[in-house]
């Protein structure tokens, strides 16, 4: 994946309670690595509205509370108050994205002709360079247990054994909303609790059936969210974008990946041992591709999402495993955790 555009000054993982203090400012973004809660003050745990960043989206950086810092007050479009704050593990720190400024909601300054939600991506160039982010969904539902269809999930439904679609993200990350996104639509997409307001992704029903099942998160509009973000960078219309991010899912859930997971419910993995996973299914070294996100769940620490890097056109005729080693390698990320199960634990 080409992060050449993508300028990190990576963080140092600290934790702690920050002193009452002047607050110095701090410049750019915030690209979160973590689902950290996001608070109004740091030291009291109310949350209104029940804030969590989600994972690769870009926040703006307003002050850091001292210097060195040990949290960062960033803006969260849609929140009530907007402006939180985050402990600085809960990302890495970032000059620009994609050498323009992101505004405060992420995305690119630049203004979209509007068009009815859910359409084509315009004259998008087809993106060779993507990361597929795949979620163990039971792990999702321990943090987010409010979700529809984490209500709705059962120990025999398709998403407690088998992994689920988060998305299909093109590189480099602040590729978001290109072309044919409407004004409306991208308000909507400020927060979770209006991404039903989208205009719905234009796909067969055949496809639209098959994502139900491996994208539980469309109970919630999720497929609206990331067509809209994600989608609309991929060069191809809403049917080629989600019908080739089964055709992903349909591969990553017949390899020894997900056999490793789903005999493992209730126990630890390791990194090593999901990187042996993807080189047994997808070729030696399509393991250092992958890299691990791992949540805190009480005393436990779960497998949350593992993301792949892509290098290359997809199509239906692509070979998965090509387009997994010849992506960069990463650092990998948490190096153990438990696969959890379906049920609050």
């Amino acid at each position: 994946m080409r992060h050449a555009a993508l300028r990190l000054a990576l963080l140092p993982i600290l934790f702690g309670a920050a002193p009452v203090a002047a607050q110095p400012a701090a410049d750019g973004f915030l690209v979160a690595t973590e689902a950290c809660t996001a608070t109004p003050a740091i030291r009291r745990d109310d949350n209104p509205g029940a804030v969590r960043l989600e994972i690769d989206r870009a926040y703006r950086l307003f002050a850091q509370n001292k210097v060195p810092p040990t949290h960062y007050l960033i803006g969260v479009p849609g929140a009530s108050p907007e402006r939180r704050w985050v402990g600085i593990g809960c990302g890495v720190r970032v000059e620009r994205v994609d050498d323009m400024p992101v505004v405060e909601d992420g995305s690119s300054p630049a203004e979209p002709q509007p068009v009815a939600g859910g359409g084509g991506a315009g004259d998008v160039p087809v993106s060779t360079d993507n990361l597929l982010a795949i979620s163990w969904q039971p792990a999702f539902c321990e943090r987010m247990s409010d979700k529809a269809e984490c209500k709705s999930q059962t120990e025999d439904r398709f998403d407690a054994s088998n992994f689920a679609l988060h998305g299909l993200w093109p590189q480099p990350n602040g590729t978001f909303y290109c072309g044919a996104v409407s004004d409306a639509d991208r308000r909507a997409d400020g927060s979770s609790q209006t991404w039903d307001e989208i205009g719905a992704p234009r796909i067969s029903d055949e496809t639209r059936a098959a994502l139900e099942e491996v994208m539980p998160g469309t109970q919630s509009a999720l497929d609206r969210h990331e067509w809209i973000k994600h989608g609309t960078c991929y060069g191809g219309d809403a049917e080629e974008y989600f019908a080739e991010s089964l055709q992903l899912m349909a591969a990553i859930n017949a390899s020894p990946v997900r056999t490793l997971f789903a005999g493992r419910i209730g126990d630890t993995v390791t990194q090593d041992e999901i990187r042996a996973a993807f080189d047994a299914g997808f070729g030696a070294g399509a393991g250092e591709r992958v890299r691990m996100s791992c949540s805190r769940d009480g005393e436990r620490r779960l497998v949350g999402e593992l993301t792949i890097g892509l290098e290359g056109e997809i199509t239906p005729e692509s070979d998965i495993g090509a387009l997994i080693r010849a992506a960069p390698a990463t650092d990998g990320g948490c190096d153990a955790g438990i696969v959890d199960g379906a049920g609050l634990q």
